[in-house]
């Protein structure tokens, strides 16, 4: 503090963002947003990386939708109760690590849930 300098928490790198309204009279450019937002249903949730342009996506659809900066321990408890991995067509849960280990670890040296958490939490 007494050369000027002084400790500036970073800025969040990752949102979760879920829907809170239905269809029923939704125009047709927040409902576009929506979509491209993969929240096509009510209470479905997504992990975005912070950016300019998601930012300007989330004030046209503020109405419809809450977020929030969440935590590593949420992130984690939200990918093991909830987590799902789209395997040959086909939405398998995140039960055992073999399953990341057979489609993520050749190609991007995931080999657990642990590893997905942290690639998932920094924004990988």
């Amino acid at each position: 503090k007494l050369g000027g300098n002084f400790f500036v928490e970073p800025e969040a790198k990752l949102l979760f963002v879920v829907r809170i309204v239905g269809i029923i009279k939704l125009s047709p450019k927040p409902r576009k947003v929506l979509q491209l937002l993969r929240l096509k249903q009510l209470h479905n949730g997504v992990f975005l990386k912070v950016n300019k342009p998601i930012l300007q996506m989330l004030k046209l659809v503020q109405p419809y939708v809450t977020y929030g900066y969440p935590s590593l321990k949420t992130v984690r408890a939200l990918v093991y109760k909830r987590g799902y991995g789209k395997v040959s067509k086909q939405r398998i849960p995140l039960s055992d690590n073999q399953i990341i280990s057979d489609k993520l670890g050749e190609k991007q040296g995931i080999h657990g849930v642990e590893d997905l958490v942290h690639e998932i939490y920094t924004v990988g």
